[in-house]
């Protein structure tokens, strides 16, 4: 008891220390100065939409709105099993519409076969889920950092609706994210970490790797990692806004929590070995950084249990009780750093008593993580446009 309590405590010291580190260093991220471009760069907008029939044309529409010239950038839909009024309303904009038939669908697939259609002459592409929205000048701020030498970037994904209690602890989630994987990272000399939508790569080294990618889920993970081996920085750009949709109800949060620890398992399964070895012959520390990422706690799952085991503590003795209350305040200061000021308010201090439903939730979702490496399990998005 006392050998496993130790390394328990190892652990989830190691956890907590990584994930405050980052959050630290967060605080002193700097937005880099707004340099002229040497040029306008011609700009692919690949938009995958899987039976998402409620929210395509509204995604569509606002992206067409870009405060970039109409010739440089060009909307390219992947329609996968959209309805067949869905497919004639958005013919009626300029956009390009790319059916695709797949037995089993995967984004991958998708973007890949948008590449192999496209016509040449792009100088970037960037992927946005089928719910996405731009802020206004949202390809002018990817234009100015791909001017400035970055070949990949990922922009700031916020949260589009704040409408429940499991939508505001989604953004709030979304944003410590943010914060440590991305703002901190950057502070710290590293890459940025993806996430899967308002990723913009340049548009030769996006089609190479992403040939190689065939993943059910977590494509953007095994993107990351695949780049970061070969010593291709990530950037992050925080003033880049992208509005995503959060998800609305425990039901939809389990079924793509499911999704993502399936895709956390298994990449880390498969390259936290490989990593450590590059860390060790070749020094590449952002490479075995994402793989370390892998192996640690998701942060609810992490909250929740170092909770449980402080409320525990008394019974297992002071000693315990002493190191588990602290890891659980240092986690909780950790998280609460990385929110930001505009979502510290009265509804998002109510949400936080749906945490205990939430963290059920994850449990539930790493039980059934083998059900995301069978199949597709598709977020549903329904037809919000609540930014501001």
């Amino acid at each position: 008891m006392l050998i496993f309590a130790l390394i328990l405590s190892l652990y989830l010291g190691i956890n907590v220390s990584y994930y405050a580190l980052f959050s630290l260093a967060g605080l002193f991220y700097r937005r880099n100065k707004s340099q002229i471009p040497d040029k306008i760069h011609k700009i692919a907008i690949l938009i995958p939409a899987y039976k998402e029939d409620q929210v395509i044309c509204d995604t569509v529409a606002n992206v067409l709105q870009q405060n970039y010239p109409r010739e440089m950038f060009e909307v390219v839909v992947i329609a996968d099993s959209l309805q067949a009024k869905t497919l004639e309303a958005l013919k009626s904009y300029p956009a390009r519409i790319l059916e695709v038939f797949f037995e089993k669908s995967t984004k991958a697939k998708a973007l890949n076969k948008a590449m192999e259609l496209l016509p040449a002459g792009f100088d970037l592409v960037l992927i946005l889920d089928a719910d996405n929205h731009l802020e206004a000048d949202f390809l002018q701020k990817i234009n100015i950092a791909y001017s400035e030498g970055y070949l990949v970037i990922q922009a700031h994904r916020t949260a589009k609706n704040l409408n429940t209690r499991f939508a505001r602890l989604d953004a709030v989630s979304e944003e410590i994210n943010n914060h440590i994987f991305r703002k901190g990272h950057q502070v710290l000399g590293l890459s940025s970490a993806l996430i899967g939508s308002g990723m913009a790569l340049e548009y030769q080294l996006h089609k190479n790797y992403l040939a190689q990618i065939q993943a059910l889920g977590g494509f953007d993970k095994e993107l990351e990692l695949r780049l970061l081996k070969d010593g291709v920085f990530i950037k992050y750009l925080q003033e880049a806004w992208v509005y995503d949709e959060k998800v609305q109800n425990p039901e939809v949060f389990e079924r793509q929590r499911t999704r993502w620890i399936a895709a956390q398992i298994r990449y880390g399964m498969k390259y936290f070995l490989p990593a450590f070895k590059e860390l060790i012959f070749k020094g590449n520390i952002d490479y075995f950084n994402k793989a370390l990422q892998f192996v640690l706690l998701p942060r609810l799952i992490l909250l929740g249990l170092l909770g449980v085991l402080a409320v525990l503590s008394p019974w297992l003795g002071y000693y315990w009780m002493g190191i588990w209350f602290t890891l659980f305040l240092v986690n909780i200061l950790t998280l609460f750093i990385g929110i930001p000021l505009r979502l510290l308010n009265k509804d998002i201090f109510i949400s936080l008593l749906s945490l205990p439903l939430a963290f059920y939730k994850m449990v539930l979702s790493t039980l059934k993580f083998s059900k995301a490496n069978k199949s597709f399990l598709h977020t549903p998005h329904s037809s919000l446009n609540t930014h501001k």
